[in-house]
């Protein structure tokens, strides 16, 4: 099928907008070609509260989030993952409220780095997280008329994982499926093989929303993560066609790819160009000396 996507979406900075039963949500300050509008925050339940995705330290965010909690207690915080538009406000609101931080772990890369490779989003990684809770795979934590459970779906980062909110067909998918643009996966924080993995998991699920990291929701999840798979394998298959017609490298393959994307986006579209590029020598489909690096010749 092909891929739709859906720009439509009010952030309401500062608000606390009800999305569904006992769910708001609230949209930071920080838009970029990376973040869209903002990241999104989500409060669940009505008396004892969690947290997900508290957002970046800002002031005003902070404000509003306390503004929304009020003098309810907050018993738990789940991050996603450790970048810095989702993690790190959490220890803020953990020593405020003291509720237990969840997450699948702290940040880490995919993979080792290469002799004489720099990771060129060390800036954009919280590398201070640290939960209280390293939630396994599935594993359940309970709440106040609430249970969530967690899904580990490494791809955009190694310890990115989603949550669904047990009996409603609801998950918080943050980074991993968003209804207004594909997820970055950027090597050595993500891995494309782990990323593509994850999409088969959630097609396992019979989910009927997501509500992701940036943006608005993704009503029909089961249709759309198909479309992502489908998208993502069109991609895999231009990179494939660049290398037979004689780009040898990753800028070449992106000027000829990305013609129509913002040339700010160029930088990520080459580290994506990288992610697909490493699976793909790692089946033998393409050829490079040494490990694949974004400053690679390929064939």
């Amino acid at each position: 099928m092909s891929l739709v996507f859906d720009n439509s979406f009010a952030p309401n900075y500062g608000e606390a907008v009800e999305i569904a039963p006992a769910i708001r949500r609230m949209t930071v300050n920080n838009p970029s070609p990376f973040t869209f509008h903002g990241t999104n925050s989500y409060i669940i339940g009505r008396d004892t509260l969690a947290i997900i995705d508290p957002g970046p330290l800002d002031d005003d965010h902070l404000a509003a989030l306390r503004r929304a909690i009020g003098p309810r207690p907050v018993s738990h915080i789940f991050v996603s993952h450790t970048h810095r538009d989702h993690s790190p406000l959490a220890e803020t609101l953990r020593r405020e409220t003291g509720a237990l931080v969840v997450a699948e772990g702290p940040h880490r890369p995919a993979r080792p780095l290469h002799t004489g490779e720099v990771n060129l989003l060390d800036a954009s990684a919280d590398t201070e997280f640290s939960p209280d809770i390293e939630a396994a795979d599935q594993s359940l934590i309970a709440g106040d008329g609430w249970t969530i459970r967690t899904i580990h779906t490494p791809g955009h980062t190694a310890n990115h994982a989603v949550f669904a909110l047990e009996g409603t067909g609801i998950v918080f998918s943050a980074d991993h499926v968003m209804a207004w643009s594909t997820s970055i996966v950027a090597p050595p924080d993500g891995s494309m093989s782990d990323y593509m993995a994850s999409l088969d998991r959630m097609l396992e699920r019979r989910d009927r929303v997501y509500f992701p990291g940036h943006g608005g929701p993704v009503t029909k999840p089961g249709a759309f993560v198909r479309g992502l798979k489908t998208h993502r394998k069109m991609r895999e298959r231009a990179i494939l066609e660049r290398v037979r017609a004689g780009d040898r490298t990753i800028p070449a393959m992106v000027k000829a790819i990305y013609r129509e994307t913002d040339p700010r986006l160029h930088g990520a579209a080459g580290l994506s160009v990288l992610a697909h590029l490493e699976d793909m020598v790692a089946r033998g489909l393409v050829q490079t000396e040494g490990n694949p690096a974004i400053d690679g010749i390929y064939s």
